[in-house]
């Protein structure tokens, strides 16, 4: 019998990366519930909020295309909370395996610690769980349907993989949406990306926040850089954890 596996997303139950990540788990015969926010949750980081409160969570019995045998819920709380509820038996048994995207637009550099893709699946390695964040990165300012099954098949590829990790692993992937795909690369983190958050004071009682893409040499060899040269890049995360350079030194 194959891993049980929790696929989410933070783009909401009605993205078709949400079916086509789905869809590769459950072609391996592999036991899979979906359970993703009712609706968008991009940006919310590993935080534990629900729609209305943290007590009482609403979910929805939905189905999705294509998967008429899997179990599927429409959850009114974050990524996070989903996967630590379902880590918790919340949708009928802990995962082995969490799965989070496929992202609308790639998670790289620093900037993952915001992401509500990575920090579902950094929930999940948190509680135990084996975990992959898959994105597919896109232009800003993109006006053509993405290649969901580009980014799928590469999914697909790595889910034996994902299956063989420590529990508590987490791997960030990314698939540049072009034709003609590089290989699979390691990579580390990037300081910053081609996309970065541009914040705007608009008065003395609003500020603007949005993205834009910058100019610049990205750094070689990391994931911004490589996946820009067309590679998809696979990067392993590790949750908050003590700094041991400053362990040892004297408190007053």
């Amino acid at each position: 019998m194959g891993p049980r596996v929790l696929v989410t997303n933070d783009d909401g139950i009605d993205s078709p990366g949400l079916v086509a990540l789905a869809r590769c788990a459950r072609d391996l015969g592999w036991d899979t519930v979906v359970a993703a926010p009712a609706t968008e949750s991009s940006g919310t980081s590993a935080g534990l909020t629900a729609a209305k409160n943290n007590r009482q969570v609403t979910v929805e019995r939905r189905t999705l295309p294509d998967l008429p045998d899997v179990e599927v819920y429409a959850v009114a709380a974050h990524p996070a909370l989903i996967v630590l509820a379902a880590c918790h038996d919340g949708f009928g048994g802990k995962p082995d395996i969490v799965l989070s995207g496929i992202n609308r637009g790639g998670n790289v550099g620093s900037a993952v610690l915001h992401s509500g893709t990575v920090g579902a699946a950094l929930t999940g390695g948190v509680n135990g769980a084996r975990a992959l964040a898959v994105s597919l990165d896109l232009p800003l300012d993109a006006d053509f349907e993405p290649s969901w099954d580009r980014a799928a098949r590469v999914a697909r590829t790595l889910l034996p993989v994902a299956a063989e990790l420590n529990p508590g692993a987490v791997l960030n992937v990314n698939v540049p949406d072009v034709r003609e795909l590089k290989p699979a690369r390691w990579a580390r983190l990037a300081s910053y990306g081609r996309v970065q958050h541009k914040v705007t004071q608009l008065d003395e009682g609003a500020i603007e926040v949005g993205s834009v893409e910058v100019d610049g040499e990205l750094e070689p060899g990391t994931d911004a850089a490589l996946l820009e040269e067309g590679y998809v890049t696979v990067t392993p995360l590790r949750s908050v954890h003590e700094d041991e350079t400053l362990m040892g030194d004297e408190l007053p």
